[in-house]
């Protein structure tokens, strides 16, 4: 994506004003407490003074949507709306029209813009960088399709006031990136292995994702949810493996999160994919390790056999 052209030809619009825009300097990654001393009190620590706060990353999938705040800004949008030509066109086309121009750039500031995972309104995202309002914006679709998804990347703060998004109470996102795609175009992405067609590809891929996806409150919060959603969308080489088990007459049967042995001064998680043979009822396991100490999470090490300790 290229640079941003943050100028606005509105003149009421010329800075970053969105209702929860105090937010992100709020809500900072948490550094380390410094003990306050006084006269009186000696070296000890405050009681009310506690251990540094842990960042709760997020790193969620699902579809992102705008919203009006107030009955103010959904007159505002009918406005604009009503001196356009927009005859034929769908509401969402018209809404991504209207929100596309960078004329109408204070209405995409101004709205609230709401993460849902699995149909239920889950985030209330607000960027951490003004400029990554465009990210939004590019979410938007003219002809939205079921299988559109959204990955969302940041930090997890305070539950929204209600009177931040027409009192819709959920966490607050401070995001750092989000990624828009549909499935589809994920599974083709996918290099296939040489040994399997595409006919055979491609359900084996969709199975893993939705599978993925549909794990109980995968909301993309806890560990193992993140270390799950990174490799739904960035590591190919499970979709090979299950593509693979399906040519060996084997069913996907089970994927598992668990704290790896590696796990010292940094978060690593071990994901075990388990596949049983059809025929025998043998069971074999596959495994990756992923470091989600950070907001960003990584392999450690590829896709390998895995057996029970």
């Amino acid at each position: 994506m290229g640079e941003t052209d943050l100028k606005d030809n509105v003149a009421t619009s010329s800075v970053y004003s969105h209702p929860l825009a105090a937010l992100p300097s709020a809500i900072p990654v948490p550094a380390t407490i410094t003990p306050q001393t006084c006269s009186t009190c000696g070296s000890a620590q405050s009681p009310a003074q506690g251990p540094p706060a842990v960042p709760a990353y997020i790193y969620a999938v699902g579809k992102i949507g705008p919203r009006f705040p107030t009955p103010a800004i959904e007159k505002e949008f009918a406005q604009v709306v009503g001196r356009e030509d927009l005859k034929g066109q769908t509401d969402p086309q018209v809404l991504h029209k209207i929100l596309s121009d960078r004329h109408n750039r204070y209405l995409v500031r101004r709205l609230c813009w709401v993460m849902s995972v699995e149909g239920l309104d889950t985030y209330l995202l607000v960027p951490r960088d003004p400029a990554d309002f465009d990210l939004l914006v590019e979410s938007l679709r003219a002809t939205p399709q079921p299988a559109d998804l959204d990955v969302v990347i940041g930090l997890k703060g305070p539950v929204a006031p209600p009177e931040a998004c027409n009192g819709l109470m959920v966490p607050i996102i401070i995001f750092d990136q989000i990624y828009s795609f549909d499935r589809d175009s994920l599974i083709k992405s996918i290099p296939k292995p040489e040994k399997i067609t595409a006919k055979e590809f491609a359900p084996a891929a969709e199975e893993l994702f939705d599978r993925i996806m549909q794990l109980t409150d995968n909301a993309g919060a806890t560990d193992d949810n993140r270390a799950l959603n990174y490799l739904a969308v960035r590591y190919h080489r499970i979709y090979e493996a299950v593509a693979e088990a399906f040519g060996r007459n084997e069913s996907l049967t089970g994927v598992e999160v668990h704290p790896s042995r590696l796990s010292g001064t940094r978060k690593v998680v071990e994901v075990v994919f388990a596949f049983t043979n059809r025929n025998t009822d043998v069971v074999s396991k596959q495994y990756v390790r992923v470091d989600v100490t950070e907001e960003f999470p990584y392999l450690v090490t590829k896709l390998s056999p895995y057996f029970d300790h």
